[in-house]
């Protein structure tokens, strides 16, 4: 499956199985480098779908009375 089309929940079992491999030290250093870029662009996926919804949330706000939509903003701390 294409990293592009993957939804978030398939890319981070994968990053899971991915990881168990890699901490099991059974690879060789070709098919370890092969499994972390897997990995890195699985995270990437992630990420993307992340900023994805947070950008789509938003938060209903009464304000006087009125029911007012805004977009979510999270707080830099």
């Amino acid at each position: 499956m294409e990293k592009e089309k993957i939804n978030f929940e398939e890319a981070m079992q994968q990053l899971e199985k991915i990881a168990t491999e890699l901490e099991k030290g059974d690879l060789g250093l070709d098919e370890s480098i092969k499994k972390f870029e897997e990995g890195m662009a699985l995270s990437k996926r992630c990420n993307e779908i992340l900023e994805k919804a947070e950008k789509r949330i938003s938060i209903l706000i009464n304000e006087d009375g009125v029911i007012k939509e805004e977009n979510f903003i999270p707080n830099e701390e």
